[in-house]
């Protein structure tokens, strides 16, 4: 894989910090701003809107910019909101620099899929797809703990400016390290195809099924992972202390999916697909029937964060394939299919648990979405795996 992948992951990881870390943060926060704690959670819903609608919104307005400078440019407009974010005393300041970093992150993520693609040969969209997700999976290993820590330790502030100090070497590097004259080849190739050629493509049947298979499966993840908190603590009896271990644990599952599922995307995508999905919807069963073990609970976040993140970023990885006829907006689609899904589980569960379903009830809803994207994908088979097996065939060829 180029070193530029590498380079574009670090600065999602970065990004990827920021999107999460509010978690931890939110009731130093609304106290520090003299807020109740349920409005400053309108911070997390405002990053997820600003991502959804800014994916496609920043990838139309960048695809005659040359990639270097798009993905330059929406770095250093994260860096000054998070900067913006650290230093403001009003709520509605700070709830608008949310937006911008949300709007920026999502068009650095859009191009950086469409980059990243760019940057392998055809049949490696799985692995580069893999490098790239991996920078948000070690946000949730490393970042968001240690966002949490840092906020502990020096008020909230300090984690917004560590955010912004974190993406300076990123900046630097996607500088020195995005190749231009490719960048330039294809940037010139989308302008001359056009926004409506590209949406074309991107309305065709098997893109759009992949894309919602991709938000289900996402909405199920975020809708566990969004109380798994309360589930080990109040459920599986655990001290509050093991909620980041746990935590850590599904982030550390998420890498390895991650990376495992990279060359299998390229190489045998619907055994992964149709497996993964099976065994991701009885794991998700699984837990929230079996939460009140602590050893079970422990275990399962660990497995449950490989095996959702190993059917998502195959998932995008089809998606890219399929909208291939479509290189600066699949991405941008792509981004905003999983954030749908990032927005909508935490209110599906939150909606379990207002009915008082209790702390079991978002894994049981995680695992009715998985089941909903395994039916649409069982009734849409021949569309979603259309092309597979010239695609394998072609590869063992090589």
């Amino acid at each position: 894989m180029p070193l530029a992948l590498y380079v574009l992951a670090l600065a999602v990881f970065a990004q990827g910090t920021s999107e999460f870390m509010l978690s931890g943060l939110l009731p130093d926060l609304a106290r520090d701003l003299g807020v109740s704690v349920s409005a400053a959670g309108a911070l997390t819903s405002a990053f997820a809107a600003g991502m959804i609608v800014g994916a496609p919104l920043m990838a139309i307005a960048g695809m005659r910019w040359p990639r270097r400078w798009a993905l330059t440019a929406f770095l250093a407009v994260f860096v000054l909101a998070h900067v913006a974010g650290a230093v403001t005393a009003d709520f509605g300041v700070l709830l608008v620099t949310r937006v911008l970093a949300a709007v920026a992150n999502a068009g650095f993520l859009a191009v950086g899929l469409a980059a990243a693609v760019a940057m392998v040969p055809q049949d490696a969209k799985g692995r580069a797809t893999s490098v790239l997700l991996g920078g948000v999976t070690l946000a949730c290993v490393a970042g968001v703990p240690g966002g949490a820590v840092l906020g502990q330790a020096f008020g909230w502030r300090a984690t917004f400016w560590a955010v912004a100090v974190a993406c300076l070497p990123a900046l630097y590097a996607v500088l020195r390290g995005v190749p231009s004259a490719q960048e330039e080849d294809v940037a010139d190739g989308a302008a001359a195809g056009g926004v409506l050629a590209e949406a074309r493509v991107l309305g065709e049947k098997r893109v759009v099924v992949v894309l919602v298979l991709a938000a289900l499966v996402n909405a199920a993840t975020f809708c566990a992972f969004t109380y798994l908190a309360p589930l080990v603590t109040e459920v599986a009896g655990l001290a509050a202390g093991w909620v980041p271990a746990v935590l850590a644990l599904f982030g550390l599952g998420s890498f390895a999916g991650v990376s495992v599922a990279g060359r299998l995307s390229d190489t045998r995508p619907a055994p992964l697909l149709a497996w993964g999905g099976i065994a991701l919807l009885a794991g998700w069963a699984l837990l929230a029937a079996t939460a009140g073990s602590p050893v079970a609970a422990v275990l399962l976040a660990l497995v449950q964060g490989a095996l959702a993140f190993a059917v998502g970023s195959a998932l995008i990885a089809r998606a890219l394939y399929a909208a291939s006829g479509a290189p600066s907006l699949g991405g941008s689609f792509a981004t905003a299919a999983l954030n749908v899904g990032a927005a909508a589980g935490p209110a599906l569960g939150g909606l379990a648990l207002a009915a008082g379903l209790g702390y079991r009830s978002p894994a049981w809803v995680g695992a009715v979405l998985v089941a909903a994207a395994m039916v649409i994908g069982v009734l849409a088979r021949k569309t979603l795996f259309a092309g597979i097996g010239d695609q394998s065939s072609d590869l063992q060829a090589r």
